[in-house]
């Protein structure tokens, strides 16, 4: 797995105080958090609204994909990878040491992004051949851009992080091999080996920012803390979820995948116990790193209990993964880097607090809604779509213009 520098390196530098105005001017392709921040934010709000609209009055295009699977596999390939690709094209300068891709590249790889929704799109009568081209071009061309910089740089350690983006690339292609006929059941593999993916990223680098963040920030404030993080433990659950992604290609919806499910969900609880979370309620933007990575044991624990025993309550555990951890951990770490790498300070204001607490919440309503009251099903999947686009129209409200305008302390990015 892929070694990074300390953490603070990515969002923590200590801000500096402009010595004049910095000039105006159009930054949004300066770094690439910039663009696929706020592509992220555009397409959680507009995506799930017309998820919600398909859902609500059951209109759908007939050409394209289903409203289901359309809405499944934009969350995971444009809202995830949108926000995986702008933390990547963030962290693989600092790793390397190179500055920022230049506007050009940033530019050619955002029409790449956007051509792949044009294509998934169902207003557009893309067959499925030209959708799958258009829409598989994106991570191969991101893991050149981003594998170049490595290689130049020397910095053999991270290149794992590119068989990561090829094995997304494989997840896609089996959605799509489906799509165009010539497989004939491989779009659910296809999924749910995207979401594992996604779980083990956010196991990885979450086991990196959020105790180095923890640590910086308790001392920044005056409360320092100790911080254990055993070795074999990180191990142990970094291979906890790979066996439950192995297990999950292998014989899904099994006696084996609920076993190793609760065993990750162990694992990761522990290693969270660890990280002195119940320390963090003075600051926002540090709490939410934390409520988000509790989503993994939380989730992987329902899908246990989901699997192994047939109770009703694990039956949401997919969306306790994706909209809870998956999603909180996306807006936690937007939120941050973009306060970071524009030499704002890191507190988050009013409303950036307001969308943590409606994302949690829409998660929790979304999890357990309709496992506690079945008659209340549709209902709870309206609110909790209704509360993750409030969530996010607040982030672009508020991170909409710093993600357009220049630093704040007057430096280039």
């Amino acid at each position: 797995m892929p070694a990074s520098p300390a953490a603070p390196s990515l969002s923590e530098r200590p801000v500096q105080r402009p010595t004049q105005h910095p000039v105006r001017r159009f930054v949004l392709f300066t770094y690439g958090f910039r663009p696929f921040f706020l592509l992220a934010g555009l397409f959680a709000v507009f995506g799930v609204l017309a998820w919600l609209l398909a859902f609500a009055h059951g209109v759908w295009p007939a050409e394209g994909p289903g409203a289901l699977s359309w809405h499944a596999h934009e969350m995971l390939f444009a809202f995830v990878v949108a926000a995986i690709a702008g933390f990547l094209l963030t962290a693989v300068p600092n790793w390397t040491g190179r500055g920022s891709f230049g506007p050009p590249l940033l530019i050619v790889l955002t029409l790449i992004w956007l051509a792949g929704r044009w294509a998934m799109s169902p207003l557009f009568p893309f067959g499925p051949m030209a959708a799958a081209a258009l829409d598989l071009a994106f991570l191969p061309a991101l893991a050149v851009l981003i594998g170049g910089q490595l290689l130049r740089a020397g910095n053999y350690r991270n290149l794992p992080i590119l068989a990561m983006l090829l094995a997304f690339t494989a997840a896609n292609l089996l959605i799509h091999l489906e799509r165009t006929g010539i497989t004939a059941d491989t779009a659910q593999a296809g999924r749910m080996l995207a979401v594992n993916l996604t779980l083990l990223l956010i196991v990885l680098i979450g086991g990196r920012i959020v105790p180095s963040f923890t640590l910086s920030t308790l001392r920044r404030l005056g409360r320092p803390v100790e911080i254990a993080q055993p070795r074999a433990l990180e191990i142990a659950c970094l291979l906890s979820v790979l066996a439950v992604l192995a297990i999950d290609l292998a014989s899904p919806d099994g006696i084996a995948a609920g076993i190793a499910a609760a065993l990750a969900a162990v694992l990761n609880g522990v290693r969270l116990g660890l990280w002195k979370g119940h320390r963090t309620a003075a600051d926002p933007l540090l709490w939410v790193l934390h409520v988000g990575y509790l989503w993994i044991p939380l989730g992987l624990a329902l899908k246990a209990v989901w699997l192994l025993a047939g109770a009703e309550i694990g039956v949401n555990w997919l969306h306790a993964l994706t909209f809870g951890a998956f999603s909180t951990m996306v807006l936690a770490v937007m939120t941050r880097v973009a306060l970071g790498h524009t030499g704002r300070p890191l507190r988050a204001a009013p409303a950036t607090v307001a969308s943590y607490v409606l994302l949690t919440l829409g998660a929790l309503v979304r999890v357990f809604g309709p496992a506690l009251f079945p008659a209340l099903t549709l209902p709870s999947i309206a609110a909790a779509g209704l509360l993750w686009m409030t969530a996010f129209a607040l982030f672009l409200v508020v991170y909409g213009p710093i993600l357009l305008s220049p630093r704040a302390d007057g430096r280039p990015g």
